[in-house]
């Protein structure tokens, strides 16, 4: 198996959707998930996060697929509206530290570190070291990266980069996101 480093980046929708995808492919497969969010506030009942941590319990349960764990470290909603009142670089720093503990041990065979362009591009972590711990991690982790605005230092590192483009969007017109569509 051949580690990858995916990073998935543009203003258009579908980064973090793209990248649960390949955690319910490696899940079905029996592999560790874990699901390492930044900027979104563990108090918003997203549907990926319930799948997820449906799916870890199938898998507690029965063996079916693999572990899961998700966690949370952010104060906000999206990288546009994050928790103004939140230390978000304190929350970055925090949950960065426990991804290299995670990477060091190989806890995970995927990691999804959502939303974590956006901290590298607010400056929050030194890019030169994330990329330096991601290319040099053990094993044959595979870590999927997601958000706006990709360093490019964390382009030229990464094996597979999509950008998702905005056409058009409801948001536009002022319109709310919707539950089962944007969460």
């Amino acid at each position: 198996m051949q580690p990858r480093l995916i990073v998935n980046t543009g203003d258009g929708k579908g980064k973090s959707t793209a990248a649960f995808g390949v955690g319910l492919r490696a899940w079905s497969q029996g592999w560790s998930v874990g699901v390492f969010q930044f900027i979104k506030t563990s108090s918003w009942p997203t549907g990926e996060k319930l799948a997820f941590q449906t799916l870890g319990g199938v898998h507690a349960r029965t063996g079916q697929g693999g572990p899961v764990e998700w966690v949370n470290y952010g104060e906000g909603r999206t990288a546009t509206r994050a928790g103004a009142r939140a230390d978000q670089r304190g929350l970055a720093e925090r949950g960065w530290q426990q991804v290299r503990e995670r990477l060091a041990d190989q806890r995970h065979d995927v990691l999804i570190l959502d939303e974590f362009c956006h901290v590298l591009a607010k400056g929050w972590l030194d890019v030169d070291e994330v990329v330096e711990t991601l290319l040099n991690r053990p094993g044959h982790q595979h870590v999927v990266i997601t958000g706006r605005n990709a360093p490019q230092k964390l382009i030229d590192a990464a094996d597979l980069v999509t950008e998702m483009r905005k056409v058009k969007h409801p948001f536009d017109k002022g319109e709310k996101g919707q539950a089962g569509i944007e969460w």
